[in-house]
């Protein structure tokens, strides 16, 4: 008999927008995170994508919260630990902020298996404020050799097909992105990003295609909001991995917040077992997407 098909489940679950003013339940601070990620783990994620949060609350990109965050997680449980990149929310805020914890001495204990690689120039909104994020070539291929010197793997966020093809016709060839390849199609971020793809099944088709069928990629769907459920579901039907938490959606149902990221790893768990398909234990991801055992 064949043996079914691992999934692999990521759980976004702070984000750098959503916050408790919105869902009371989105975990902000490091022992609400570390506990979090915990129960996310029971309830049978891979991976745990990180974001800091300032004691108020406020999205940071400072490493020192960033290495108590991963210590705690660590300490807990053997979650593969996939850190945020993306530039805090708070004005005058650029690129070189959201890679602060690769640079950083503070952090050299503690440091993650992964890091997200955004791979477009996007102008976000949120609120009053405004952002260029300008995640420019020159910029992206010294952050990922960066990684490979610390023993990080990137995982590339691309926002829409232009990205998917900077990633394989730029990036890869330039020889700073070790295979198998880890990649996120980022759908329906379009209400705050433009340069985003909105999510529609035909858009994800799409970026599906531009993926190359003779590479080794491993691929995920992140869909943002009402599209979570369905874009996910959809994605690992035709073959990716998933990401579900409260960064991208903070609902369960219509009307209804999620009661915590748990919960949401819990519903993913039991559509891919449905789906005759086995979700990857943190250990199995690893083999999958070629990191080191622990230790």
């Amino acid at each position: 008999m064949a043996s079914k098909r691992k999934v692999i489940l990521t759980v976004a679950q702070t984000g750098n927008f959503q916050g408790k003013a919105q869902n009371p339940n989105l975990p902000e601070q490091p022992n609400e995170i570390i506990q979090s990620a915990y129960e996310c783990y029971n309830a049978g994620a891979s991976i745990v994508h990180i974001h800091a949060r300032d004691k108020a609350g406020n999205s940071s990109n400072d490493p020192k919260i960033f290495a108590e965050i991963n210590s705690g997680v660590r300490a807990k449980c053997s979650l593969i630990i996939q850190n945020s990149t993306a530039p805090a929310t708070k004005p005058g805020s650029e690129a070189d902020d959201g890679v602060a914890l690769l640079y950083d001495d503070s952090i050299k204990g503690a440091l993650p298996e992964m890091c997200s690689l955004d791979t477009s120039l996007i102008t976000t909104v949120w609120g009053d404020l405004s952002f260029i994020y300008r995640w420019e070539r020159p910029w992206l291929i010294k952050q990922a050799k960066r990684m490979q010197e610390l023993g990080i793997k990137p995982e590339l966020e691309v926002f829409n097909p232009s990205s998917v093809e900077e990633v394989f016709g730029i990036l890869s060839p330039a020889g700073v992105l070790p295979e198998p390849i880890s990649v996120t199609l980022v759908m329906g971020m379009n209400k705050v990003s433009q340069g985003a793809i909105s999510y529609t099944q035909l858009n994800h088709d799409h970026m599906i295609n531009l993926i190359p069928k003779d590479r080794p990629v491993n691929w995920t769907t992140m869909a943002i909001a009402a599209n979570q459920l369905p874009g996910v579901t959809y994605g690992v039907l035709k073959g990716g991995n998933a990401r579900v938490g409260m960064e991208d959606n903070i609902y369960y149902s219509h009307g209804r917040l999620a009661k915590s990221n748990a919960e949401l790893v819990e519903r993913m768990v039991r559509i891919i077992h449905e789906l005759e398909m086995d979700v990857a234990t943190p250990e199995e991801a690893r083999q999958l997407i070629g990191l080191k055992p622990l230790k």
